[in-house]
């Protein structure tokens, strides 16, 4: 018996590292909006949710999120790329931890901790742009090294 629980735990060990890809998650869908991810660090995925997806149409709106730190967070940086139709069409990018200033309650934290965030969080603009498009997130520390990575798909038909 020992034996056949030791050999599906190795048959389990094996498919998750074989597994390149992790799965797509959804953050909210209704009526005519809908956001869905999934992480593009073949090492780490997360999780990501929204109370409600008209919600963030409005400026302000509550997520919650979690992960385990695979890596140490003295400097943190977002590079975030709007994509149509594979070519990106807008490229934003911004210092969330660093010397001197920091925007982020987990600035700070270490490798092996766990992050959760549960609240508010604005974005800063007025209404989600329409249409089907990738949003790609990138988060980089002060090593250049991916703290976390997604890719998320937005479908949105609200008419503002």
């Amino acid at each position: 018996m020992k034996t056949s629980n030791a050999l599906l735990f190795i048959l389990v060990l094996l498919y998750i590292n074989a597994s390149t890809e992790w799965p797509t998650h959804t953050v909210c869908k209704e009526d005519n909006l809908e956001i869905y991810y999934k992480s593009c660090d073949p090492q780490q995925d997360f999780a990501l949710s929204i109370d409600h997806c008209s919600d963030i149409a409005t400026h302000t709106f509550n997520i919650r999120a979690a992960m385990v730190l695979r890596h140490s967070i003295k400097e943190l940086y977002v590079k975030l790329d709007m994509i149509i139709n594979g070519k990106t069409v807008l490229t934003y990018s911004e210092t969330l931890c660093g010397p001197g200033h920091s925007k982020l309650i987990f600035c700070g934290k270490k490798k092996g901790e766990h992050l959760y965030y549960e609240g508010p969080v604005t974005l800063g603009i007025k209404e989600i742009p329409q249409g089907d498009y990738t949003l790609s997130a990138k988060l980089t520390n002060q090593d250049h090294v991916t703290v976390a990575c997604a890719n998320f798909t937005v479908k949105n038909y609200l008419d503002y």
